[in-house]
């Protein structure tokens, strides 16, 4: 037996956008890993719950990682996480991981596979990410023509947000949870407000959009929210 391990996107929320090549790979695995919060509760294996075998037929592997603990402990869990997926897959196992969005954007996959790409046999099956969800849901273009675009975490100084904004006709502000009242302010300073809009939570039962962004309290937001920015004026020549 050849085991392999594979990072499968599961797409942003809406379990049909799972793609078919994703749901074959969880049907067939022998092991279902995925990163959980310290309660158990991971958004990739809920939006695959209804792919997944009975417990006693596959195996699950979850990987418990406290968001706000910093990057030592993160390191630390994807350490473990790398040693028992490493052992399985020498042992023959398929292990697949689910991510939530694409596996190689803004993905935990990414550091998994740093770890373990040059020690055992890898393999990515993208997922349909948040920003194509959220330019779906708006009904608008992400780029035309000539348009520059730019993609961002929200984690970002104020300053360098405002330089992005200035820079680019569309950008997408990722992780902007903790981050909204720093992003709005940077949207301010950019002149780019009636540009904005604000999305929640993209694609599932409780999703939310705020357009435009004039009323939104400048306090934190949940983890699954960005900004996406996108000209009103555009270039069509």
């Amino acid at each position: 037996m050849t085991g392999k391990f594979i990072g499968v996107g599961v797409g942003p929320g809406d379990p049909e956008l799972i793609t078919l090549k994703a749901a074959r790979c969880i049907e067939q695995a022998d092991i279902i890993s995925y990163i959980a919060n310290e309660q158990g509760y991971s958004q990739g294996r809920a939006i695959a719950s209804g792919l997944l075998a009975a417990p006693e037929v596959t195996e699950e592997l979850p990987v418990i990682i406290n968001m706000f603990s910093g990057r030592d402990h993160a390191n630390n869990a994807y350490d473990q996480a790398a040693t028992r997926i490493q052992q399985a897959v020498s042992a023959g196992k398929k292990v697949v991981f689910l991510c939530e969005g694409d596996p190689l954007f803004f993905g935990s996959f990414g550091y998994l596979l740093e770890r373990l790409s040059t020690v055992i046999s890898c393999q990515v099956v993208p997922g349909i990410s948040s920003v194509n969800a959220a330019a779906s849901a708006l009904q608008i273009p992400l780029t035309l023509l000539r348009e520059s675009f730019a993609v961002v975490s929200g984690r970002h100084d104020e300053a360098t947000l405002v330089d992005v904004l200035n820079r680019h006709d569309t950008v997408v502000i990722m992780k902007a949870g903790r981050q909204r009242q720093t992003i709005l302010k940077a949207i301010a300073r950019a002149g780019r407000n009636d540009d904005a809009h604000y999305l929640e939570n993209i694609s599932r039962a409780d999703e939310y959009i705020e357009t435009p962004i004039n009323g939104l309290a400048e306090e934190s937001g949940p983890y699954f929210s960005m900004f996406v920015v996108i000209r009103k004026q555009r270039d069509r020549s």
